[in-house]
């Protein structure tokens, strides 16, 4: 629509130019030839006239222009969670996401309402997801630290923990990690209400992410949350039954990474009680720890195969 008449606009700005060039021709062909006094006023005045209409033609396509570019999106106004917490956001904002983006279409062609209800959404979550549509990125952000060419979380320096074990993994500390006894001074960890209980962040928006659509969102929280460390068992069984009760099989890249974290730290694993009670309750966790039986098998075949290509053959 815009280009169309930017083109029907620049055709009569043309027009209107080609006017005013043929009434000064008019003028000064009459000047020369003498013409008569009230022939010379009346093609003054045309040229006047055709002048203002060329300036007023001019101003309504700048101010058109002016006028598509500065359109400003609508708000939109999105109730969170069980109390209702109020959000507002710009509407071509949230369209980046397919989900919003159906429900602005749907909501605004039949009842031009501009609210949306997330009533099982958490809002602390949402508020990571709106902050990444704004700003590509949530709180905390990924930074690169070039000094040591890795990527690291903003406000994330480790801090030891007073009176901790140099290595809890090998003393029953319950905590899988590289570095167990240093700890963020990140929260990594949200309460959701809806669970009762407090999991991964990076995890909770990595699901919320694959509601709404937003593949890169994915992958950012897959990075942060394989920045964490100093993660109880406990936390980290009740996420990843969390990924496991809200990804699709299809997508097996959180799932994989927390199987990995796992087996590198099996002997945490192996000794937590928290670990033995989840195995012999079952129920939700039993996709979860069927994968893990494959995946230990996988990672001790490897093993094997390593160990034997090192072996000579002989007999």
């Amino acid at each position: 629509m815009f280009k169309r008449s930017f083109r029907s606009n620049t055709s009569q700005v043309a027009d209107a130019t080609h006017r005013v060039d043929k009434a000064a021709r008019l003028v000064k062909r009459g000047g020369g030839l003498g013409g008569g006094m009230a022939g010379s006023v009346r093609d003054a005045q045309k040229l006047s006239k055709l002048q203002r209409s060329l300036s007023h033609v001019e101003d309504a396509r700048m101010a058109g222009a002016s006028q598509k570019s500065l359109a400003p999106s609508p708000i939109v106004t999105l109730t969170v969670g069980g109390e209702g917490r109020l959000f507002a956001a710009h509407e071509d904002v949230l369209c980046q996401s397919p989900f919003f983006e159906a429900l602005c279409r749907g909501q605004y062609l039949e009842a031009q309402s501009k609210r949306i209800a997330l009533p099982e959404e958490e809002p602390e979550v949402f508020s990571a997801v709106l902050e990444y549509l704004y700003k590509g990125d949530y709180y905390p952000r990924l930074l690169h630290n070039k000094h040591r060419s890795s990527w690291e979380l903003e406000d994330s320096a480790p801090r030891r923990t007073p009176n901790a074990s140099p290595n809890p993994t090998e003393t029953g500390g319950g905590r899988a990690a590289a570095s167990p006894y240093l700890t963020s001074a990140v929260e990594a960890t949200v309460y959701l209400s809806s669970e009762g209980q407090h999991l991964l962040r990076d995890t909770v928006i990595y699901c919320a992410a694959e509601r709404y659509g937003l593949e890169e969102l994915k992958r950012l929280a897959l990075r942060k949350q394989g920045l964490q460390s100093g993660i109880d068992v406990g936390t980290i069984l009740r996420s990843a039954q969390y990924c496991y009760a809200h990804t699709p099989d299809s997508d097996s890249r959180l799932r994989a990474h927390y199987l990995a974290l796992i087996i590198r730290c099996r002997k945490t694993f192996k000794r937590s009680g928290t670990m033995q009670a989840e195995m012999e309750r079952g129920g939700e966790g039993g996709k979860l720890f069927f994968d893990l039986f494959v995946a230990l098998c996988n990672h001790l075949d490897d093993v094997i195969e390593a160990s034997n290509s090192r072996t000579p053959k002989t007999i």
